[in-house]
């Protein structure tokens, strides 16, 4: 059998992924072949923008990793981190918000002594991803293969939380992305025409009747492979057969916070002491991989609705579901055009704080653990999500053995820096604030989590931890800098080896103030940038 090789092979197809993939093989001139583990896109689920949750419970499209249980955290069971797997990764199951963050994020990344990385230098490749259906302006793009659009509020408590959150004295803002980050409004999207526009759609459909281009699904990578510190191909299965294949200039791994980490220490990069501990031999001593992760900690405000114009299993909520199932099959219109989160707010925890500190998302329904409980979703009510930032926590990814099937353990460290449990304190404080406004009069029952007989500061963080969750934004395990713990540096090579790249959000070296698939997307178009000028 002839030896495969390409000139760049691509471990992903996610948001990183499918953005390398088209670029790098746009202008013909570069071979280029992508592994992706998952299996191809094909459930029509993941047209449809309102059946995201159906994600949480699919073991086909959804990598359902848990993180190792905390006895104080949920009672002591593990935390549900779905992430997508499948060609568009976690954009071919996420809820399709469209977030950057605030420019002092990138603008940090830069102060670390990452240079090219400020907002101003980010900024280009944002709009470039970008077709707003708003138009192009200094913020935003209409050229570019992802479509973002605004949401139609098909659930008036969307309308209470955002008039709620003003009487509240909180600003307005009519677009995340634009001048005024700050305040409450409607998100955008990445939605066209009724469905979802994830990378898959946006970038990878378009250019797959290209020669140059090679799409292997179902294909789980085991190790890279090296000839001493220089990456030169990868080993995978496939349907039960081995198959190995050469990088002619380099191997890029987009695998995402989990799993790109695991690949490097699986292939003899990491901590030496781990790597040896599951008798894997050390390739690279580089301490850095795997720690530092980060992720949006959740937890949330829940209160009965006496309207009961919101979403719900019961059976009222599942007969009106009915006709509107039946006007988005037959017009793409209607609540499943639509995400669920269609209302948020990023707002400051307390007066000392100059950038906001929490991100809000409101939905019509009583939502808990990734909305697996259907117990809980059978009631009428709606929740109030509040998420911390910029953590301080962190945590760490890990191996559980050498075999390349065995998931890794994630460990998030939530809350042990004790700013973060302020802050989050705080921001129930502010979640209540709103929700006892007048705005939500009509509708407001009970609150029956945290429970309004639960005020002071320590009652209120342990009634978080028992119902805490996070927002499905892991970053960090491979981070990018100049320091001993760094992974990547500015050009995202990894340290200490030749031809071996990592392009995903587990780049960050912090946690941006936002959703991260924007982002995402724009490190990748960056990344491909820097690839293709480095080959000029």
């Amino acid at each position: 059998m002839p030896e495969l090789i390409y000139d760049y092979i691509i471990v992903g197809a996610g948001s990183a992924g499918c953005v390398l993939a088209n670029r790098l093989s746009e202008d013909g001139k570069n071979t280029v072949l992508v592994l992706e583990a998952g299996p191809e896109d094909k459930s029509s689920m993941i047209k449809i923008p309102g059946a995201f949750a159906y994600f949480m419970f699919s073991r086909k499209y959804n990598w359902r990793y848990e993180t190792e249980p905390v006895n104080d955290i949920r009672g002591g069971k593990p935390i549900f981190c779905p992430r997508g797997k499948t060609l568009g990764g976690s954009s071919a199951v996420n809820a399709m918000v469209y977030i950057r963050g605030h420019e002092s994020d990138y603008d940090h990344w830069r102060e670390l002594g990452n240079e090219g990385w400020g907002f101003s230098d980010l900024l280009p490749f944002f709009k470039k991803a970008e077709t707003n259906e708003r138009g192009g302006d200094e913020y935003h793009g209409d050229q570019g293969p992802l479509y973002v659009s605004d949401t139609v509020n098909s659930y008036p408590l969307n309308d209470c939380f955002i008039k709620g959150a003003e009487q509240a004295g909180y600003p307005l803002t009519n677009d995340f992305n634009g001048p005024n980050f700050e305040g409450a409004g409607y998100y955008q999207f990445t939605i066209k025409d009724g469905q979802r526009c994830g990378v898959s759609r946006s970038y990878l459909k378009p250019a797959l009747d290209r020669p140059n281009l090679n799409i292997q699904c179902e294909a789980l990578v085991q190790r890279l492979i090296f000839d001493e510190k220089k990456a030169e191909g990868v080993a995978y299965t496939k349907a039960g057969q081995d198959f190995v294949v050469k990088a002619r200039k380099e191997v890029l791994l987009s695998g995402g916070s989990f799993n790109s980490p695991h690949l490097l220490m699986l292939s003899g990069i990491g901590e030496s002491e781990e790597l040896k501990q599951h008798g894997i031999s050390t390739i690279h001593d580089l301490p850095g991989v795997g720690k530092n992760l980060q992720e949006h900690v959740d937890a949330c405000v829940l209160v009965k609705s006496k309207k009961k114009d919101g979403f719900s299993l019961s059976p009222r909520g599942l007969g009106r579901m009915l006709p509107d199932t039946l006007r988005y099959l037959m017009f793409k219109k209607g609540n499943l055009a639509n995400s669920i989160t269609q209302a948020g707010a990023f707002l400051k925890s307390n007066d000392g704080v100059q950038v906001p500190d929490i991100q809000m998302h409101f939905v019509p329904l009583l939502f808990d653990d990734c909305g697996r409980d259907a117990r809980l979703l059978s009631q009428h009510g709606y929740s109030l999500h509040v998420c911390v930032l910029r953590p301080k926590s962190r945590g760490a990814v890990s191996l559980r053995s050498a075999n390349p099937e065995d998931k890794v353990k994630i460990n998030f460290n939530f809350l042990s820096h004790p700013d973060d449990r302020k802050t989050l304190v705080d921001g129930i404080r502010s979640a209540r604030k709103i929700l006892a406004e007048d705005a939500f009069s009509e509708h407001r029952g009970d609150e029956f989590h945290p429970g309004s007989d639960v005020i002071d500061d320590e009652a209120i963080l342990q009634k978080c931890k028992d119902r805490l969750g996070l927002v499905y934004h892991p970053v960090g395990t491979c981070k990018m800098g100049n320091d001993d713990m760094a992974v990547v540096d500015s050009e995202l090579r990894v340290r200490g080896v030749e031809r071996l790249r990592v392009i995903d959000a587990s780049i960050m070296p912090t946690l941006i103030s936002g959703n991260t698939n924007a982002p995402t997307i724009a490190i990748a178009e960056k990344a491909a940038s820097l690839i293709l000028n480095a080959g000029e």
